[in-house]
């Protein structure tokens, strides 16, 4: 699945809820969610990495959120931002 992909699996499953909280509220929930992938980094996997694995997944739903709340492709922003290499000296690795 590309990122555009899952952006848009994400806009057909919650948009309409996500977008009527707004982004304010719904960026709340975005910063719940880094705080939850935060504490589970924290402490050992037991579970063989499967909380870690949805502890980012729901990070990267609500960032796809809060991307087409604000009408912008994340595909589109990680190309024109990182897709020549890194965005200071264009290296690859960065040579920063």
């Amino acid at each position: 699945m590309t990122i555009s992909e899952f952006q848009h699996k994400i806009e057909e499953i919650y948009f309409a809820r996500d977008s009527e909280r707004g982004r304010d509220r719904t960026f709340l929930w975005f910063i719940e969610e880094v705080g939850e992938l935060a504490k589970a980094m924290a402490r050992p996997c037991p579970d063989g990495g499967r909380n870690l694995r949805e502890e980012f997944a729901d990070v990267l739903a609500w960032l796809a959120t809060l991307a087409s709340i604000e009408g912008i492709s994340l595909e589109e922003a990680a190309v024109e931002k990182y897709g020549a290499g890194c965005p200071k000296c264009g290296g690859k690795p960065c040579r920063c």
